[in-house]
């Protein structure tokens, strides 16, 4: 979802692309001392503060979990610097681009109980996406697979034209999207290369409706959020009862002092693509999840939710997603190589917050952060590669 504030946001993980995909340094020979956590654990905190510090940023949170476990959590700063309500581990964020990966899932479900099929044509969910101008063949040629795996064509933004300062975040009703879907191009033929889309995740989210006769929202609750134990998670507006824990975003200008953009906005008809809301111990939980998958006694990555295979198979690496040979495209999620070790991942940027996520099988562990600001993006990047390196990859084959 790209708008006047995440096109800032985005100019700056677009900057960060190659480091965020380029392979880890190789590890050092083996030290005599032994791997130890808490000394890592310490080295990286310390590095997040001082790094937060060098770009501005007004709160933060990263969390290390292990399976099930949080093994590190360290929160930086302020949630909301009016009333000086420093960050915790209660503080909710806002999670951006990382929702597309729910709406994989919810799209794997319903594939699972044959509602749907990946090669099946979109036109014949969202019969309006046939309206699109496409020189590159038949409508029809663009299945669902393509669109969980951002190789349907379609553009990266939800706009057709140039942020305006007097337009809306995003859309706010589907026919504001259909009358805008004869201007818009397919760029190249469907399943040829990778090109992030956003608008390519909304029609996904409008077939999950079609599909399920009731809103995305209500049915990602339903089917995805409760059954994984996520009930501080929510889209778009922060229910009463969450507000305390709210953080606002901040966006820092050429003053460099930061300008607070509030706590809420509204995702639109563009919710499936970027809406969700949660606190890091239940997006901690999403992470248990991923990492189910690969319990050996386990007849689903979580009861109810979606079939280890299922789940696996969103984990087939596809198209490259960059000069960098070492990402591809997933089902929705980045799948990374370093050192012979698949890393599962996933950023966000939207209205001045910035996150990611990652999981490690070989180790089962994974990590989250969140930054509620837009300068955020290289102290993000910085600690997604240390996590990687200096926690996961020593990590592996120490697996309990």
């Amino acid at each position: 979802m790209l708008t006047t504030t995440l096109a800032r946001s985005l100019a700056v993980l677009a900057l960060a692309a190659p480091i965020l995909a380029a392979p880890l340094a190789p590890q050092q020979p083996e030290r005599a001392e032994p791997f130890d956590f808490a000394r890592e654990w310490a080295a990286t905190t310390a590095a997040f503060h001082a790094d937060c510090e060098r770009q501005g940023v007004v709160g933060a949170s990263l969390m290390f979990v292990r399976g099930s476990e949080v093994l590190g959590f360290e929160a930086h700063g302020f949630a909301d610097r009016a009333p000086d309500r420093r960050v915790d581990r209660d503080t909710i964020y806002h999670w951006a681009s990382i929702t597309k990966t729910f709406t994989g899932i919810a799209v794997m479900q319903l594939r699972d109980r044959e509602q749907l099929r990946l090669d099946q044509p979109i036109i014949e969910l969202v019969p309006e996406v046939a309206q699109a101008h496409n020189e590159h063949g038949e409508m029809r040629d663009i299945t669902v697979r393509h669109l969980l795996s951002h190789s349907g064509g379609f553009r990266m933004a939800t706009w057709p034209w140039s942020d305006k300062p007097w337009h809306p975040h995003e859309p706010t009703q589907w026919s504001q999207l259909v009358a805008m879907m004869p201007y818009t191009e397919v760029a190249f033929p469907p399943g040829s290369r990778f090109s992030y889309s956003n608008p390519g995740i909304v029609f996904l989210g409008r077939a999950i409706e079609s599909i399920a006769g009731e809103d995305y929202e209500v049915y990602m609750h339903k089917n995805v959020l409760t059954p994984l134990g996520m009930h501080r998670a929510y889209f778009d507006i922060t229910p009463y009862h969450l507000a305390r824990h709210r953080s606002h975003s901040y966006r820092r200008g050429a003053s460099g002092s930061p300008t607070d953009l509030g706590p809420d906005f509204d995702t639109g008809i563009t919710v499936s693509n970027g809406g969700l809301n949660a606190p890091l111990p239940d997006m901690a939980k999403y992470l248990a999840f991923l990492l189910g998958a690969f319990a050996e006694d386990s007849e689903s990555a979580a009861p109810g939710v979606l079939k280890r295979d299922s789940l696996t198979e969103m984990w087939q690496p596809g198209n490259p997603t960059s000069r960098a040979a070492n990402e591809r495209m997933g089902l929705t999620f980045f799948l990374q190589d370093h050192g012979g070790q698949r890393f599962v991942t996933h950023t966000g940027g939207q209205r001045s917050f910035v996150t990611f996520f990652y999981v490690h099988p070989a180790s089962g562990t994974g990590a989250l952060g969140a930054f509620n600001t837009g300068t955020g993006g290289p102290v993000m990047a910085a600690m997604r590669r240390r996590c990687m390196a200096r926690l996961s990859l020593p990590m592996a084959g120490k697996r309990q």
